[in-house]
């Protein structure tokens, strides 16, 4: 039926009176739903088990914990932030507070972490991302290692200058996290100052995530690691051997392997797809007494790369190529392989979504234990999301990059879908009911979450 348009325009006489009374009104509406994921998961009482060892408040630790989880899911990216949350009656509930604490009191609290406090904050992502994986039934884990570079100001504490490619002088972190990628799960997170080297500083990272599985899991799985290039050295192998971890690793072309040599020779290649060729090759490394399976690929390029170096042997006519290669120790064939590789995109991806959607990148003080527990806060946030969207939404088939069985959204669309919606809390007839709006998609949509939380 076609509309008059009378009826589509409205007219405008001057402006809106502003007015500042009305209490009930909410800017989230949608943590009411977080909040009742939060109670099925018990999650209130995880934290309290660790309580002892977080800073002591007024307020409570577990309440400002779970405000701090409530900022990071809404949007904030400051302890001030905290500011624009007060009197709102969802925020309120999900933290079980009468009452928002000022961003100093909040600030004062964050100073208060110690190496303690943020193994707590560990012990209880521990505990999450195994009721994850153990549900899921996965008999393969995948895990993605990798880090990832936060700028810094000139007096943050712990903070070195080191491999920051954008900004050289500038002083950083580089934690570095392990992320699951069946399950879409942060495993763990360890906070770095931004002079270290994946190749000696992941040592202790990585025992302590091998140390976690074997603890927190009720079951062993098979274990299967990706890593690049920097994590190529002769400790982290001989680590992933001891451990019975199947792995791949970039090789980095260093002039003492005598890769380019090999390729130099080779003159058959075996097809991966349109524009990848690849062949296999058991390197024998003197520096470090082993034989390693390295399977070498070129892939052809439309212009000339300074990336990486041009063989004479080939035509110019031929086009230019791109060279890589993998160490592994996995039995499959060099196209499986350069697929799996591929599938390490989504852990930048992962990185990306933390940054920009849960402030991982972002420096609530300037005292180290302080930043480091806001980065396990974000990836707590991250998880209750990843987790609360798989309990929520089918379950699809995985592939050959090891895509998640899950189909997730980001954050943003999370927000903009159901998270920050307004609402209006009222008390008719003694009961509190939310009240979300006349809108069929919101309705629909808060409808299927909760049609799912009852099954």
């Amino acid at each position: 039926m076609r509309l008059k348009k009378a009826c589509l325009r409205r007219r405008i006489n001057g402006e809106l009176t502003l007015r500042y009374e009305a209490g009930g009104l909410t800017s989230f509406a949608g943590l009411e739903l977080v909040g009742r994921f939060i109670r099925r998961l018990d999650f209130r009482a995880a934290i309290r088990r660790v309580a002892r060892a977080l800073p002591k408040s007024d307020f409570g630790a577990v309440e400002l914990s779970m405000l701090v989880l409530a900022m990071l899911i809404a949007g904030a990216r400051r302890v001030r932030h905290v500011c624009y949350l007060a009197n709102d009656p969802l925020v309120e509930r999900l933290c079980g507070l009468s009452r928002l604490p000022s961003w100093h009191t909040l600030g004062r609290w964050l100073r208060g972490f110690d190496e303690g406090g943020v193994k707590a904050l560990l012990e209880v992502n521990e505990r999450l991302v195994a009721d994850v994986i153990d549900h899921s039934g996965l008999p393969r884990l995948t895990l993605d290692v990798d880090g990832s570079v936060v700028s810094t100001g000139l007096r943050v504490e712990g903070a070195r200058r080191g491999f920051n490619p954008h900004r050289r002088k500038v002083p950083s972190y580089y934690p570095i996290t392990a992320y699951e990628a069946n399950t879409g799960q942060v495993l763990r997170v360890r906070n770095r100052s931004g002079n270290v080297h994946d190749g000696k500083a992941s040592l202790v990272f990585l025992g302590e995530l091998f140390e976690q599985l074997g603890a927190t899991l009720g079951r062993r799985p098979v274990l299967e690691i990706r890593m690049d290039g920097a994590f190529f050295h002769a400790p982290v192998i001989d680590l992933l051997d001891k451990e019975g971890v199947e792995y791949a690793i970039k090789v980095p072309f260093w002039r003492w392997l005598g890769l380019k040599e090999h390729i130099a020779r080779r003159r058959h290649w075996e097809r991966v797809d349109e524009t990848v060729e690849s062949f296999d090759q058991w390197l024998w490394v003197p520096a470090w007494s082993r034989v390693m399976r390295v399977v070498v690929y070129r892939k052809r390029v439309r212009h000339q790369t300074a990336k990486n170096y041009q063989l004479d042997l080939f035509d110019p006519d031929d086009g230019y190529y791109e060279y890589s290669a993998i160490v592994t120790n996995k039995e499959v064939t060099g196209r499986t392989l350069w697929f799996f590789m591929c599938g390490r995109g989504t852990h930048e991806k992962v990185y990306g979504e933390l940054k920009g959607g849960f402030a991982f990148d972002c420096l609530p003080t300037q005292r180290y234990h302080a930043n480091s527990a806001w980065q396990v806060f974000s990836i707590l946030a991250f998880n209750l999301m990843r987790a609360m969207q798989a309990g929520t939404t089918e379950r699809r088939s995985t592939n050959r990059k090891r895509r998640a069985i899950r189909p997730f959204l980001t954050i943003q669309t999370l927000r903009y879908g159901f998270i920050n919606r307004a609402g209006l809390l009222v008390q008719p007839s003694g009961r509190h009911i939310l009240d979300v709006g006349n809108n069929s998609m919101i309705r629909e949509r808060f409808k299927t979450i909760e049609s799912a939380f009852a099954a």
